[in-house]
């Protein structure tokens, strides 16, 4: 005979262990109705929960296909990238090439008309000793002469009317040999004799020159056989060249 306290533990087991039961209990008190509804409330969130996993199962896929895309992208990018960093790198090192061999060319004409120069100044030397440095016309004719000669480069006279007096003060007709080497405008002033004023003369003259036909004279030179101590301090601060013996 079981008392009462075995008898209400086994009845609370068999409730929990064994369903059918337990539904059978329900309804016998009432509940049955009420469990019927929560068994199919249970069975649509089941189904609902299964659409919702199927949801994010797709957005999942879709997500991992995108996010591969836009790696496989980025792949093309950084390569892309990189052939474009060689690329730079081969231009630059080709435009490092080219103005090197640019700069030598320009090396190597800086020394021979230096060299030609040189050579020029052996020669006036001979011409101011021959004809003295009185006799002007002839030695112009003889130095302008000597730098067609040794130098291969062509003297030209410009001319032009000085309407302000901008040289000398007053209007007057000015005169001054220009030489064009390799695009570049050189005045050249050749004369027997350098005087203290001649250089500054002739720095007006270069400036007129500018002012009249629009175009920069790159260098400015003296082609004499005798210069003043005085005339050379003149040139050095005004940036004249001056080639003599």
């Amino acid at each position: 005979m079981q008392s009462n306290e075995e008898l209400k533990k086994r009845l609370l087991d068999m409730l929990e262990e064994d369903k059918e039961f337990r539904h059978a209990v329900a309804g016998a008190i009432g509940y049955k109705e009420i469990l019927d509804r929560i068994v199919a409330l249970e069975e649509r969130m089941e189904e609902r929960f299964a659409k919702v996993d199927e949801r994010f199962l797709r957005l999942e896929t879709e997500m991992n296909e995108r996010f591969a895309k836009v790696e496989e992208e980025i792949r093309d990018l950084r390569a892309e990238t990189n052939r474009l960093r060689q690329d730079m790198l081969e231009g630059f090192r080709r435009h490092d090439e080219e103005f090197k061999r640019v700069w030598e060319s320009i090396e190597q004409l800086r020394r021979d008309m230096n060299e030609g120069f040189m050579r020029l100044d052996l020669k006036i030397s001979a011409v101011g000793a021959r004809w003295g440095i009185m006799n002007e016309q002839p030695v112009r004719e003889g130095l302008k002469g000597i730098i067609q000669k040794e130098l291969g480069y062509t003297v030209s006279e410009w001319n032009a009317y000085d309407d302000e007096g901008y040289v000398y003060g007053y209007p007057s007709n000015i005169q001054m040999d220009i030489v064009i080497s390799d695009s570049k405008i050189i005045a050249v002033e050749v004369t027997s004799h350098v005087k203290r004023s001649d250089p500054f003369t002739l720095k007006k003259k270069a400036e007129l020159y500018r002012k009249k036909e629009g175009k920069e004279i790159s260098r400015v030179i003296f082609v004499t056989s005798f210069i003043d101590d005085d005339a050379i301090v003149a040139c050095n601060r005004l940036g004249i060249e001056v080639y003599t013996a």
